[in-house]
């Protein structure tokens, strides 16, 4: 008789036997799966009930996935990078996806958190109607940890109150003591009297609370004084407006604040589509526009010049050591890489300590302005990155330049070509085929080298006159991060995620432009 068979999650035809062997690994793996979706499945609930619908879907697909990967036997060649893509999927792909959402929208100050939770914190807000009673109080708590007020009012009148119940007047109360010099009990029979330091402790399980009945309740305002609050903010969701009960006021939502008709705001707003207005603010804005165009004109001046002149550097002195009979070349070329081996903040600091124009050497000697005059500011940055930057330009020419055949120059010595023209025609097209690439990638990378500009001088010396803040060093990517975290003017996460945008265009245009012109230069030395 056959042996009993059966299919393993979706894969093919196993034993049964086979099976209960594997069953304590299916077990733990199912249980794992159970608890990392109960914990995923709360965090979705968690961030939509915060209004955070992206990100619920996002962890909504990368729980899908991993349980897929982790049940089905088909797919258990992706069990050993599942993890890995996961993290990918929100720690990358969403953060990008996010990024080129919020270009979209007004996110940033004033509307940093989602609608549900503007909201709640508007709801929560309360007023002191012109006829509520105003009480001096005395905290009391039951054995199980319930709190209890003793109310005093102007006029004397004394309640005790307790949450969702009715006032009692003194005579009410069921195992009152005896009463202090201000007229408050000593003991009540079941709480306990809170003394000052408990109050304090207590004061913000307190005043979120609601004493007495349900029309007329008390709350905690301070540590002595309770009142009859009522809650100012109420949300119509027909109208999609917030009605401000101490006026009758109605505030529309209008781009993602709550606006009245005479022009009054209500903080906090949340993020909304803004459409491309972020995108028309850089390019229209006599504001924005001054500062962007100049900053933009630098980005790629700095990019160009940088890799320009390291490139520059690097060839010549790789040239130079490529001279066999050159005397100690190994130490020299050993020592060459020494500026690439030191951390690059380490030696931005370094030199900004020379060019300190009262302790640097360099400074003290001969400061045009190093730091205070935006041409200088500039040509210092620039020394810096080529310091930086030379000995990788070294490092990939040495090796480019040991990959030409000697034979292709003594071809061309024969047949009567100079120094000179050996290199142009020879030399330097054969070196930007293998070197293209790299070039291409070292100008994508200074064009958002945030770490020199920053660290240099933080961008500076300031531009005057723009309402966002901007120096005459500032590269993109360097105003983008002050415009979205340290602009000391307010948080704008939507035009910084729009320059985002023109940033990643560019220098995906430029890289793309770059490749080809590569190609070009292998075509042409096809015929060398």
């Amino acid at each position: 008789m056959a042996a009993k068979t059966a299919r393993n999650e979706g894969g093919p035809l196993r034993p049964l036997s086979s099976l209960a062997n594997n069953l304590p690994a299916l077990l733990l793996r199912l249980g794992l799966l159970s608890l990392l979706d109960a914990w995923g499945i709360w965090l979705v609930y968690r961030f939509i009930f915060d209004g955070a619908g992206t990100l619920a879907a996002a962890l909504a697909i990368v729980l899908l996935f991993i349980n897929i990967v982790f049940l089905r036997g088909a797919a258990m060649p992706l069990r050993w990078i599942a993890p890995g893509l996961a993290f990918m999927l929100l720690l990358h792909i969403y953060p990008v996806l996010f990024t080129a959402y919020t270009a979209f929208t007004n996110y940033g100050d004033g509307h940093l958190i989602e609608k549900p939770l503007a909201i709640r914190q508007l709801e929560a807000q309360q007023y002191l109607p012109e006829n509520a009673q105003v009480f001096t109080w005395t905290g009391f708590r039951s054995a199980d940890g319930q709190y209890a007020l003793w109310l005093q009012g102007k006029d004397g009148v004394a309640y005790f109150a307790k949450p969702g119940e009715p006032f009692l007047s003194p005579g009410q109360v069921l195992g009152l003591g005896p009463l202090d010099e201000n007229n408050i009990p000593t003991t009540i029979a079941g709480y306990k009297r809170l003394g000052k330091k408990e109050l304090f402790k207590a004061l913000a399980d307190l005043q979120g609370q609601k004493f007495g009945p349900e029309i007329g309740a008390v709350q905690v305002k301070s540590l002595k004084e309770a009142a009859q609050l009522q809650q100012r903010y109420v949300y119509d969701a027909a109208a999609d407006a917030m009605i401000d009960q101490s006026t009758g006021k109605v505030y529309a939502s209008v781009d993602g604040t709550f606006t009245a008709a005479d022009g009054d705001i209500l903080r906090p707003g949340f993020p909304t589509s803004v459409g491309f207005l972020n995108f028309k603010r850089i390019f229209t804005s006599p504001q924005l526009r001054g500062p962007f165009i100049s900053i933009f004109v630098w980005t790629f001046s700095y990019a160009f010049f940088s890799v320009l002149l390291t490139f520059a550097l690097g060839l010549f002195l790789a040239l130079v050591l490529n001279t066999e009979d050159l005397p100690w070349r190994r130490p020299m070329r050993v020592l060459l890489i020494v500026p690439y081996a030191l951390p690059a903040f380490i030696s931005v600091l370094i030199w900004r300590g020379m060019f300190n124009p009262i302790l640097g050497i360099i400074g003290t000697t001969w400061n045009p302005g190093w730091f205070t005059d935006a041409l200088w500011a500039k040509i210092g940055i620039l020394i810096v990155n080529l310091w930086l930057g030379f000995p990788y330009m070294f490092l990939i020419t040495t090796g480019a330049l040991q990959a030409i055949p000697r034979d292709i120059y003594e071809a061309a010595i024969v047949d009567g070509a100079n120094g000179f023209n050996q290199f142009w025609r020879i030399t330097l097209p054969l070196l930007l085929i293998s070197v293209g690439p790299l070039l291409v990638g070292s100008f994508a990378f200074n064009f958002n080298n945030f770490t020199i500009i920053d660290l240099y001088n933080r961008g500076g010396p300031p531009m005057s006159g723009t309402p966002t803040p901007a120096g005459h060093t500032d590269i993109l990517i360097s105003y983008t991060y002050r415009l979205a975290f340290a602009g000391g003017r307010g948080a704008d996460y939507g035009l910084a995620s729009a320059i985002a945008i023109l940033i990643f265009i560019v220098v995906a245009a430029i890289t793309l432009f770059n490749f080809r012109y590569t190609g070009m230069l292998e075509e042409v030395s096809e015929n060398v």
